[in-house]
């Protein structure tokens, strides 16, 4: 779990992808922090992706090292109310403040990956998957 929160970090920018009904949805995302043994993400609950997440909560995650490896992972999103897991995200960015103010804003949501399966790829060797 370690190499995919490293991964991540050092791409700084991965995409995640959800469903809308039949219809695919990506869109960026900026923040992954490890808590309690679990890969985190946040988002608002006022956004599209957190509507398509408790829809469906199977989506999938993909971004590219500068040298030209990728990383696709794959899993289910559970949202955690655990006001430590949300203090903690504020603690990994506290950029998070200039939107939500406080990690008990009703609309800050936290979920993390359950069920993963993580898949780094390059162009000269072969994929090495793991589970987490």
């Amino acid at each position: 779990m370690i190499s995919v929160l490293n991964f991540i970090t050092e791409a700084k920018t991965f995409y995640i992808s959800t469903t809308d009904g039949t219809k695919p949805r990506v869109r960026p995302f900026g923040f992954i922090m490890e808590h309690e043994g679990k890969l985190y993400f946040c988002t608002s609950n006022q956004k599209a992706v957190y509507k398509q997440l408790t829809s469906n909560p199977f989506f999938e995650i993909c971004a590219m090292s500068g040298n030209g490896q990728w990383i696709r992972i794959q899993g289910k999103a559970v949202f955690d109310s655990n006001i430590s897991a949300k203090a903690k995200a504020f603690e990994v960015m506290p950029n998070l403040s200039i939107i939500y103010n406080s990690p008990d804003n009703p609309a800050f949501e936290v979920f993390y990956i359950s069920e993963g399966v993580a898949t780094f790829y390059s162009f000269t060797d072969e994929p090495k998957t793991i589970l987490f």
